[in-house]
């Protein structure tokens, strides 16, 4: 028997796993009193804006791809708010701007995810409102222990909020001091914004529908949208290091509302993988499986040796050339970036040795076309490493892969997927009347015309967020997914050939050592590539690293529990048995069910 930090759970009445524990207990606590899946996910997120502050918030943005028991097609929830209507390249360039900031006013788009949220609440879920919100409010209002991650992030920030955003400094500061690990914090503002939301809800009609309905009117035409109004053209130092006022109204959050979408898929190895579609990095795992497989050499499908390693970051090289210049908010070739026969064509560049090019294909026969920057032309010099296993935070609030996952599969079959991030403490300053602040994903839009990826009001920001739904034989089968920014799909792709090529248990797959390459465009400011890059947690071994480096890879080696962020939950169509595992590293993540 492998070891495994911890049992693969396994029972017929639920499974959830999250990247918190508080998140997984309160989502349990909704299926025992008799919710689904969709009523436990929802109750999650919403803790999660709550306990891990850090990495995502209520200003964020949220995708998932879901199933339902009566329905086995999968389908995607796009939680991810749009560029403003005011957000030209324009007047970015007017603020005298090469990129859009990491942090600050004008890095947000229109908030996402908590629409996003109360749109699967109402479509598909059983409980009420109050019910679901009960557990974040409760969270909110009386204090939970604060995770040492949010203190050590509060310290990195505390000179900005200090000296130019009071608000966060009124909510996170106390005597000028960060607060400590494990102390009992607060955020009772928030927690009065979501009582007025439950409110609301119950003024607008009797109905359970009827008060989603009202509470999602008074998020985007009532009282938080005036707030958001009133606060977000206000200037706060961001990190270009000068200040700027945002470009979010009111009427943009009344223009908004998240949808229902049909998902990117693939059939591979006797399962459908499903993904959102190109607004979102999604797709770029189902072009590396489809480009491994066209190898047609078993030895690429394991992520465990140096000549699998080396396969597998040279195709997602390629994926991720193609997702810089294809990917984005427009018309996108995916039919063709999906196909075998272009998978085929781009199995022929994967050589001995490690590329150090960004080579996007020519779908359809287009040319293929990047930004400046990503040609160096005005490359910006690097501010930190983007590249270790933990989120990074800079001084300026810059934060690259920050992230939370939630995985639920109930007895009936409904199962979620759901990647909630953005809207992070130190993304932009605090509104003081609602208790959160707006996000940054407006960071992965070029100021350069004729982009997949060009700013344009409207457009939805090509995000990093993708969890994933594994169908076998046509039946929900598996969620999964991973914080990491742009390391989420390689992680998930490192899990995925495990469990489902290599037959590894959850709790094995995930487990087991992890890597990435960074040998590709970042998506979060300021968008560098580190050609020939790969970063692996030492566990890998010294004859895999020194095999790595024979074929040309610039392997940095990371601590041994550094890599990869897995939840999943998997279910058994024949026998009803269901599954969860979820990741050790950073001892923070946890599965719970029965």
């Amino acid at each position: 028997m492998t070891f495994t930090t911890r049992p693969t759970l396994e029972g017929t009445f639920g499974m959830v796993s999250t990247t918190h524990w508080i998140a997984s207990q309160s989502a349990m606590r909704e299926l025992e009193l008799g919710g689904n899946a969709f009523d436990a996910a929802v109750c999650a997120g919403f803790v999660l804006h709550v306990v891990e502050p850090h990495l995502n918030g209520p200003g964020g943005d949220m995708p998932a791809v879901i199933a339902t028991a009566d329905d086995p097609t999968p389908r995607v929830l796009c939680g991810q708010g749009p560029a403003p209507a005011g957000a030209t390249i324009e007047h970015y360039r007017s603020e005298g701007l090469d990129l859009v900031p990491g942090s600050g006013p004008l890095a947000a788009a229109v908030p996402g995810a908590v629409d996003a949220w109360l749109l699967m609440l109402r479509d598909h879920g059983t409980r009420s409102l109050e019910d679901v919100l009960a557990p974040a409010i409760g969270y909110a209002r009386h204090g939970h222990p604060l995770l040492g991650r949010v203190s050590s992030t509060v310290e990195t920030v505390r000179d900005l909020f200090e000296e130019d955003w009071h608000t966060s400094a009124d909510l996170w500061l106390k005597d000028g001091k960060a607060p400590e690990p494990g102390a009992l914090f607060k955020n009772p503002t928030w927690a009065d914004t979501l009582d007025r939301l439950v409110a609301e809800g119950r003024a607008a009609g009797s109905s359970r529908e009827a008060q989603i309905d009202g509470a999602r009117r008074a998020w985007s035409e009532g009282f938080v949208a005036e707030a958001v109004d009133a606060f977000s053209r206000k200037a706060f130092r961001d990190s270009s290091g000068e200040a700027h006022g945002g470009l979010i109204t009111g009427a943009d959050l009344a223009a908004f509302s998240a949808t229902w979408e049909e998902p990117a898929t693939i059939e591979w190895h006797g399962h459908t993988i499903a993904k959102t579609r190109a607004w979102g990095q999604g797709p770029a795992l189902l072009q590396t499986l489809r480009t491994l497989d066209a190898l047609d050499d078993p030895a690429a499908l394991d992520p465990s040796t140096s000549a699998g390693i080396h396969a597998a970051a040279e195709v997602l090289k390629l994926s991720f050339a193609d997702r810089e210049a294809w990917y984005g908010d427009v018309d996108v070739p995916l039919e063709t970036l999906l196909s075998q026969g272009y998978a085929t064509e781009r199995a022929r560049l994967v050589g001995e040795t490690a590329s150090l090019d960004l080579r996007p294909g020519s779908p359809d026969g287009r040319e293929p076309a990047v930004a400046a920057y990503v040609r160096g032309v005005g490359a910006p010099q690097a501010e930190g490493d983007a590249t270790t296993g933990e989120p990074t935070v800079a001084p300026t609030g810059v934060t690259r892969g920050d992230t939370c996952h939630v995985d639920v599969v109930d007895r009936w079959g409904n199962m979620v997927s759901a990647t909630p991030s953005g809207g992070w403490l130190q993304s932009s300053p605090t509104i003081p009347e609602l208790g959160f602040c707006l996000g940054s994903r407006m960071q992965m839009f070029w100021l350069e015309e004729g982009l997949s990826s060009s700013l344009a009001p409207g457009r939805r920001p090509r995000t990093t967020l993708t969890p994933t739904l594994v169908l076998r034989d046509g039946v929900p089968y598996m969620a999964c997914g991973s914080p990491g920014g742009d390391q989420q799909d390689q992680w998930q792709l490192v899990f995925l050939l495990r469990h489902l090529v290599g037959g590894e248990e959850l709790q094995e797959a995930i487990d087991a050592p992890s890597w990435h390459t960074t040998s590709f465009p970042g998506s979060f400011y300021p968008r560098q590539s580190e050609p020939g890059v790969i970063v692996v947690e030492d566990r890998l071994g010294a004859e895999v690293i020194s095999g790595l480096e024979s074929r040309g890879h610039t392997v940095r080696v990371s601590d041994p529990w550094s890599l990869g962020r897995l939840c999943a939950v998997t279910r058994d169509a024949d026998t009803g048995l269901l599954r969860a595992g979820a990741n050790p590293r950073g001892m923070q993540g946890y599965a719970v069910g029965r």
